[in-house]
């Protein structure tokens, strides 16, 4: 069964030139061959900024470059058809794709309304800051470009539960309307995470998720997408997608692959979330990527035996989706916490190189970004091993604070299978390991070059692998090591 890696295909600071669905579709054979097999594509649909929004600014689900609103026809990447060839071009190289699905806020909004609200605490959305008053808030959407165009529906204030700006007095606060109240079944960050930004989704309204689910439908109906990357669930009703998603399985008439972003390092939360979707839903390994990122700066102090430690891989891996680096984590974003470049492949080898948890590449590491560059040729070389190898089963030698390894078996009708990974966030050494048996007097290299080494398994499948100072090798058959190298 060919293992999945996925490609987060885009990054925050793109040119919004309205050329990325073209770049896309113009590198949809390189990506096949590279070792990729699906692809998480930025939200399609038209923002608050227009060209120029990323896409969670979301304004009209069903614009997705085709109508003359927000000051564009086309999004920051491209126009409708564009968007629906890339599609296209993507999965007749053979990847899945992945459509990314904002449900948590509107922004934007065309008129203002008079309604009741009350104001909350920012830190503490469980204290109210004033009593129930009038504001006037930005929260109907005709969608005058669209004319009705596939849907007729226009949203009010009854569709959602707050928004955090009053027109009248030009007052920046959380307000939530009437007496809606806030969701109780979401993150307890600040006392309560229902709010996040704009127009704050109402999931109690039954039109507000009978909308959704219509759009749903008619969205998956149309680009004929394999899965989806759900944003921001932690701010949602954390059984709001159980239905929907089983819709579009039911529509689709197969499973779908869905991941949800609920950005937290406290690995009971993302436990909790789980259970409650019907572990219907794949989680972002967020802890594991504080581990890495953790491990990358703090100058050799981290005990590389706990990078596992906490995290999704360690106690649920069938539903763990790891990654490096995204969007959000990039310099300057919110969530800044980059993994510095040094490690990189270390990150990368610990995420590509296992058996558990559905790995995510990375636009930003594979292409560069105006602040960082590409990973390099190492990070490829990484890919396609995941690609080509036969990993086998896996051997842990996290024994060490520094120099950690593992082993991948193999098996026994594939010679050139099997590998050995030795890595180290200070000073450099050796391992002993072993891969099987079955590789008895095979002579393993390292793929990525950073020790010279030829190691010669013995009769057992045993071999001692250096590593250097500072680096991750990853040693596999020669013969594999010259077909990737090319």
């Amino acid at each position: 069964m060919r293992k999945q890696t996925i490609l987060q295909g885009f990054e925050w600071y793109l040119p919004a030139d309205g050329n990325h669905w073209k770049t896309l579709a113009e590198k949809a054979e390189e990506l096949h061959r590279l070792g990729l097999n699906a692809i998480w594509m930025p939200p399609a649909y038209k923002g608050s900024e227009g060209a120029n929004d990323v896409g969670y600014g979301t304004y009209d689900l069903y614009d997705l470059g085709e109508f003359d609103q927000k000051g564009s026809i086309a999004t920051k990447y491209g126009t409708k058809e564009e968007y629906l060839s890339s599609i296209a071009a993507l999965k007749k190289a053979g990847l899945k794709i992945y459509a990314d699905i904002v449900f948590d806020h509107f922004m934007g909004a065309d008129e203002t309304e008079v309604v009741s609200a009350v104001s909350y605490h920012f830190d503490d959305r469980t204290k109210p800051s004033s009593g129930e008053e009038e504001i006037e808030a930005w929260t109907k959407f005709t969608f005058p470009g669209r004319k009705g165009k596939y849907n007729d529906y226009q949203w009010t204030w009854k569709n959602f539960s707050g928004v955090d700006y009053d027109a009248r007095e030009k007052d920046h606060a959380i307000f939530n309307f009437a007496d809606k109240g806030w969701e109780p079944k979401v993150d307890d960050e600040n006392g309560n995470f229902d709010y996040l930004m704009g127009c704050n989704l109402d999931m109690e309204n039954p039109e507000t998720v009978e909308q959704l689910d219509k759009w749903g439908k008619w969205y998956q109906e149309l680009t004929g997408v394999d899965g989806y990357r759900l944003d921001a669930v932690k701010h949602i009703r954390f059984d709001l997608f159980v239905d929907w998603i089983l819709h579009r399985r039911e529509e689709k008439a197969e499973e779908l692959f869905v991941v949800g972003e609920y950005w937290s390092d406290e690995l009971e939360k993302l436990q909790e979330y789980l259970d409650s979707s019907g572990n219907l839903i794949s989680l972002f390994d967020v802890p594991l990527h504080f581990n890495l990122f953790q491990a990358a700066s703090t100058m050799g102090e981290f005990d590389m035996r706990q990078i596992f430690a906490g995290t999704l891989i360690e106690t649920r891996p069938d539903w763990a989706v790891t990654f490096v680096d995204n969007h959000d984590t990039q310099h300057g974003q919110s969530l800044e916490s980059w993994v510095e470049g040094w490690f990189k492949l270390h990150a990368y080898s610990l995420i590509l190189l296992r058996n558990e948890g559905t790995p995510v590449v990375f636009w930003g590491d594979l292409y560069g970004t105006e602040n960082a560059e590409a990973v390099g040729e190492g990070l490829n070389a990484l890919i396609k091993l995941r690609e080509t190898l036969n990993f086998g089963n896996q051997a842990d030698y996290f024994d060490d604070p520094d120099v950690i390894g593992w082993t991948l078996t193999g098996d026994f009708d594939d010679a050139e299978s099997g590998a050995a990974i030795v890595m180290t966030n200070a000073k450099g050494g050796e391992k002993e390991m072993t891969v099987s048996a079955i590789h008895e007097g095979a002579t393993f290299v390292d793929l990525l070059g950073n020790n010279e080494a030829k190691v010669v398994l013995d009769e057992n499948g045993q071999g001692t692998f250096p590593v250097n100072d500072g680096q991750v090798s990853v040693y596999v058959n020669e013969k594999i090591a010259e077909k990737i190298r090319g």
